[in-house]
């Protein structure tokens, strides 16, 4: 039996989707003292970081930046567009589909949930058939989660437009784009997306605490016909400050702007599209040493098909209670925390103990997905875990570029 870790027994590799692992230039950046939020570098530097996060979106559009996490930014962008008794249609393919439609249904709105399931896509055939037949297009918004962290379903949000706009419908396209932010391909005005919402503590590598609603011109005149929005969530003065406080409504969360300022300057460097390719390799490195595992064990990918797979986090299923019992393992003996088997069953299910989920977002390189895999591995051989073996090398062939 291994050793278990000390405190002084190196560190430990935190691999659940989010909080995800945090650069030491953002911690360096955010260990400072209280800076004056009046005048000085802290509001100077508002506008190059608001043109910065449009960047990572890909968007021309506006934001607006909330002290929040994602159910904040998941009512902030709700409470803007959405009037109560408007009617809203769902797009689930995980636990957080149905918990973006618990909110709207908290606001007041009509919702109507199109569930397919948590291993498979939206499909655009059935949703444009539905928006097809909303004749008098009471439908004012289609929700929908980029990524679901709970499955690791990646909805293709393209495919989601084009069935908008294939039955001629003037819903507002909005997307939850909190896990895949940073690490999946996601073009907001390319693709056609409306509002989009994310938080800093995934792709973003800012400890959690700020979120941020993107929205284009046409959202905007949504909100402007709005009878009432209450003060704290309206996005308008938020994406058009007359001074810095307005950007906030009231105090900022000064060291959490220090620290995003840091992580988009990396992200910046590396570069959007080599950012995006990393992840993909990762994820592809994920995927291979899983696939080889499966052909000799009880282990599965929950998502079939590799393109439908997130490539910030990976769901995955061993018989109960074996992902729990792993998951205390590799924590234990190696210090790696991985993710719980979130909403894929409920907690008091026995089967809830079969699932676990790996976060491979962020500030990740090679080594550690290999140090991952490999602590993995070292725990299925420790539980008598039945996988057939060289799924680190098949891991290893991915980042070689083999």
């Amino acid at each position: 039996m291994a050793q278990s870790p000390t405190p002084a027994a190196g560190r430990g590799y935190l691999a659940i989707p989010g909080p995800s692992v945090m650069p030491e230039a953002v911690l360096n950046a955010m260990h400072r003292a209280a800076p004056n939020i009046y005048a000085g570098e802290l509001p100077d530097m508002m506008p190059g970081l608001v043109a910065d996060l449009r960047r990572v979106a890909r968007t021309d559009g506006h934001v607006a930046i909330y002290i929040a996490n994602g159910h904040g930014v998941w009512e902030a962008a709700l409470a803007n567009v959405v009037a109560p008794g408007d009617k809203v249609l769902v797009l689930a393919t995980g636990f957080f589909g149905h918990g973006w439609a618990g909110m709207a249904t908290a606001l007041g709105a009509e919702v109507e949930v199109m569930d397919f399931g948590k291993a498979a896509r939206v499909d655009p055939g059935r949703l444009a058939e539905r928006l097809k037949a909303d004749a008098s297009h009471e439908i004012k918004a289609v929700l929908a989660v980029h990524v679901d962290t709970s499955s690791s379903i990646r909805n293709d949000m393209t495919a989601v437009r084009s069935a908008m706009d294939g039955a001629g419908h003037p819903a507002l396209l909005m997307a939850d784009c909190i896990a895949s932010l940073g690490c999946d391909v996601f073009e907001m005005d390319v693709w056609g997306v409306d509002v989009m919402v994310t938080g800093c503590q995934k792709g973003l590598m800012v400890p959690p605490g700020m979120g941020f609603v993107f929205f284009n011109d046409k959202a905007a005149e949504v909100r402007a016909a709005m009878k009432r929005v209450s003060r704290y969530w309206d996005w308008t003065p938020r994406a058009n400050p007359q001074g810095f406080s307005e950007y906030w409504n009231g105090t900022a969360p000064t060291h959490h702007v220090y620290g995003l300022r840091a992580a988009l300057d990396l992200i910046h460097a590396e570069g959007m599209e080599a950012v995006w390719a990393r992840h993909a390799t990762l994820a592809r490195a994920v995927w291979a040493a899983c696939d080889v595992w499966a052909q000799g064990g009880p282990l599965r990918l929950n998502v079939p098909d590799p393109d439908w797979r997130s490539h910030a986090v990976t769901s995955l299923h061993l018989k109960a209670p074996q992902a729990t019992a792993l998951r205390a393992w590799t924590e234990r003996e190696l210090g790696l925390t991985l993710g719980i088997g979130l909403g894929m069953v409920e907690a008091q299910d026995p089967a809830w103990h079969g699932f676990f989920r790996l976060g491979h977002m962020g500030h990740i390189n090679g080594h550690m997905i290999l140090g991952l895999l490999g602590g993995i591995e070292a725990g299925m051989r420790a539980l008598d875990i039945p996988h057939d073996s060289g799924g680190l090398s098949a891991a290893a062939e991915i980042i070689a570029g083999r």
